[in-house]
């Protein structure tokens, strides 16, 4: 090799040095907190568990799962916001809660307060106790329709994936229903497998253990296309039925403040772009949990969150369980 040549190999090398050391500027002395606004075993705390691992992996620091429940999530996510703002403390959680809280009044920071960094989407599904009467979503749908008393669904609260659905459901047919509600979507989830309620409307990711333990019956998912779940076969749409349900991917995350340290920001941009983005971690536990896995941050998650956002905020606002205009933060109104 000619001494111009070791020189220009050489300056490559430094370039490449460099800029990988700039792009992981960022190194943490101490573990992170992932605050999860839900009990643990639901599915942001399933999800998010494999996430800090993948995460302690490309940061060299491990990321401290804490889950900390209550008011549909807020009570979580307002810990993180009202933290320092120096990437130590992670909300957790899906979009259209992290987005709807000003909505609701509970949490004044609107999602472009926020920078997002999205995984998969969790659709939600509708199932029933295997030894219910009700066979296929249709007759579940006759029995809303017409029963004297409300029929019972457990729910993770007003913002969760359970509310968002029934929502979704009331404004194409004219159903009669009560909510369940508790800490989150496990409980939720094990309450109907255990009676309490009539049936779940929780997402895929939560209720598939039970389905395949043949503990649950899912009877339709929240979607206009039928769902393949491992382990079990094909779940039809509910579209089958209600062909003017709107629906749109529900994406999960993980979210820090966006005027976060420049170099945090930097850091996590790069890890979600090259690891997360290509994690055969989370692809298997996607694949396996009836997920959709789709990677993004900064603007291309809010373009694919958006949707789901703002079907939960105008339908909660609509309804009049959430007092503030959607429109007062940037959320549209869906089509």
């Amino acid at each position: 090799m000619g001494i111009r040549t070791f020189a220009y190999a050489a300056a490559a090398a430094v370039m490449t040095f460099s800029f990988q050391v700039s792009a992981q500027e960022w190194k943490p002395s101490e573990p992170v907190t992932i605050i999860v606004p839900w009990s643990a075993g639901g599915s942001t705390d399933t999800v998010t568990r494999v996430v800090a691992g993948e995460l302690s992996d490309a940061i060299g620091q491990s990321f401290v799962i804490i889950n900390q429940p209550g008011a549909s999530g807020s009570v979580g996510t307002r810990a993180v916001w009202e933290a320092p703002h120096d990437g130590m403390t992670i909300a957790a959680g899906a979009v259209a809660d992290l987005g709807a809280y000003p909505v609701f009044g509970t949490l004044d920071a609107k999602l472009s307060d926020w920078r997002l960094y999205i995984h998969v989407a969790n659709p939600g599904l509708i199932s029933v106790p295997v030894n219910s009467e009700w066979q296929d979503f249709g007759q579940l749908l006759e029995a809303l329709k017409t029963s004297a008393e409300p029929i019972t669904v457990s729910s993770g609260g007003l913002s969760s994936a359970t509310a968002i659905s029934m929502q979704t459901l009331e404004k194409a047919a004219d159903i009669k229903y009560r909510q369940i509600v508790y800490e989150g979507g496990n409980p939720a989830v094990i309450s109907t497998v255990a009676g309490e309620t009539q049936f779940t409307a929780a997402t895929a990711t939560e209720q598939v253990d039970m389905i395949r333990a043949g503990r649950l019956r899912p009877l339709a998912v929240i979607a206009d296309q039928p769902l393949e779940l491992e382990g079990f076969g094909t779940v039809p749409a509910v579209t089958d039925w209600l062909p003017n349900v709107k629906s749109a991917p529900n994406y999960f995350g993980i979210y820090i403040p966006a005027d976060a340290p420049k170099e945090v920001l930097d850091t996590m941009d790069k890890v979600w772009g090259d690891k997360i983005k290509n994690s055969e971690v989370l692809k298997k536990h996607a694949a396996e949990r009836g997920a959709l896995f789709n990677p993004a941050f900064g603007e291309a998650a809010v373009t694919a969150a958006k949707p789901y956002l703002s079907i939960n905020a105008w339908q909660q606002f609509e309804s009049g369980a959430a007092p503030n205009d959607p429109s007062q933060f940037d959320i549209p109104k869906p089509e």
